[in-house]
């Protein structure tokens, strides 16, 4: 500032002494007049050059380039200094609070759940892709659209009615079908200037895990509750009746039946129960396939000749390759032994009276162990296959029933091979029998040493 008012009076006074100069020079005798004429015209030169800069300084900052300044000297180049050093800060800021935008946008983008701004008139401003894909609006196309012109689901628009909703809807989405259903809950919530947003979750697999867990709590009840019946049944006819010794003892082994299939429910319970809760088997514990399948047979060919019961016996074949017969199967003993046995029980339970049942183990290029087990039942249609690990799934509950089956032998199954790294495989057709496969990975089994 100092510098500018030292510029203005030096331009003043040299003014001044170029009039006066000039009057001396000419003889004039008033040569005042002409010092502070001199004095004037400086200042307005003055004036004139710093209203140029200014106008400069006025046009960069409205029109020009901010990285590029006009070159100027004394007090306005400070001037500009400054004003340039305000512009890269607040340039910063803005980079930063884009940034920091960007970021919080693609956030919300990666979000598993939808977002979808709306403005007072229920217009949307901006949706992330997953409300989109859930709800069937574009992010782009419909932005300002009002959101209840895009959805026209009753239950989403008595929702919207109401002012301050405290609890979520639960709607069908967009790719909902009634073989596949797809189930979202929508949250509205206020913000702003009476604006809203809506919160999406795709509640699908919890819909399916609740249903599950109703089913799975109705369907125990129900098994426990027919052999509890029948027990009490029996033993009112104890208390009440005076039977014969033959005739107790009859009550007394159906009782033993139906406790028997009770406590075997209670068992594969308990199972699942500690299959689901425990760590994945370790690779120290190994099992040797000939000793499981020596087992299994003897097993399968006790409970043939008590099913048959003096009639005409299944044909149950076990067979293992020559090079397989030493194989080491490594994890959990008791899980293993549980799913070969479910498998076989249940051949020889559906296989009719003088049926076949093969097993066969096997193994391919990619490193796979397979364990078949093959009966000649009767068979089972297609759109029962995908249910039938599912827990208390029967494709034909009174026979199940009369073979002893708790429902629960192939779900045991899935849980055991899935913790091991392998799969069960079902293929069936009616009239031909069934397969059932065990594959296991190359980490779950080995030759013997």
């Amino acid at each position: 500032m100092i510098s500018r008012f030292f510029s203005y009076f030096s331009l003043l006074a040299l003014g001044a002494a170029i009039g006066f100069s000039w009057a001396v020079m000419r003889d004039i005798t008033q040569p005042v007049i002409y010092l502070l004429a001199g004095a004037l015209i400086a200042g307005i030169v003055w004036m004139l050059i710093d209203a140029w800069r200014g106008y400069r300084v006025r046009s960069w900052l409205r029109h020009g380039d901010l990285a590029i300044a006009p070159q100027m000297s004394g007090w306005w180049d400070v001037l500009l200094e400054r004003v340039r050093k305000l512009l890269r800060e607040r340039e910063r800021s803005i980079d930063a609070s884009e940034q920091r935008l960007k970021d919080f946008l693609s956030a919300i983008q990666a979000s598993p759940n939808g977002v979808v701004m709306l403005d007072a008139h229920a217009q949307i401003e901006w949706c992330n892709q997953t409300a989109a894909e859930q709800l069937g609006i574009h992010p782009e196309r419909d932005v300002m659209q009002r959101i209840g012109n895009l959805l026209r689901d009753p239950i989403f628009t008595a929702y919207m009615a109401v002012e301050y909703p405290t609890e979520p809807v639960v709607m069908a989405g967009r790719k909902h079908r009634v073989d596949r259903p797809v189930r979202i809950a929508v949250q509205r919530h206020r913000y702003g200037e009476g604006k809203q947003l809506l919160l999406t979750r795709d509640v699908t697999m919890l819909e399916q895990a609740e249903a599950m867990r109703r089913d799975f709590v109705a369907n125990v009840s129900h098994e426990i509750r027919t052999p509890l019946t029948v027990m009490s049944g029996f033993v009112e006819t104890l208390q009440t009746l005076k039977l014969s010794a033959d005739e107790q003892n009859r009550y007394l082994s159906l009782m033993a039946i139906q406790a028997d299939r009770m406590q075997g429910l209670v068992e594969d319970l308990l199972t699942l129960s500690r299959l689901e809760g425990s760590p994945v088997p370790s690779l120290h514990h190994v099992l040797r396939l000939a000793d499981l399948m020596r087992s299994c047979e003897q097993e399968a060919q006790g409970l043939s000749a008590s099913l048959a019961n003096g009639g005409q016996p299944q044909v149950i074949e076990f067979r293992i390759k020559p090079e397989l017969i030493d194989v080491n199967l490594i994890g959990e003993i008791r899980e293993l032994q549980s799913a070969l046995s479910n498998l076989v029980s249940n051949a020889v339970r559906y296989t009719p009276a003088g049926g076949r049942i093969q097993v066969a183990v096997d193994h391919d290029g990619e490193g796979h162990l397979r364990i078949d087990v093959r009966d000649t039942g009767t068979g089972i249609a297609p759109e029962h296959l995908p249910r039938l690990t599912e827990r208390f799934y029967r494709v034909d509950r009174s026979r199940s029933r009369e073979s002893g089956g708790t429902g629960l032998g192939l779900a045991i199954v899935k849980h055991v091979m899935q913790r091991h790294g392998g799969s069960l495989s079902i293929s069936s057709e009616l009239g031909q029998g069934s397969c059932f496969t065990l594959t296991f990975p190359a980490a779950r089994w080995r030759l013997h040493d």
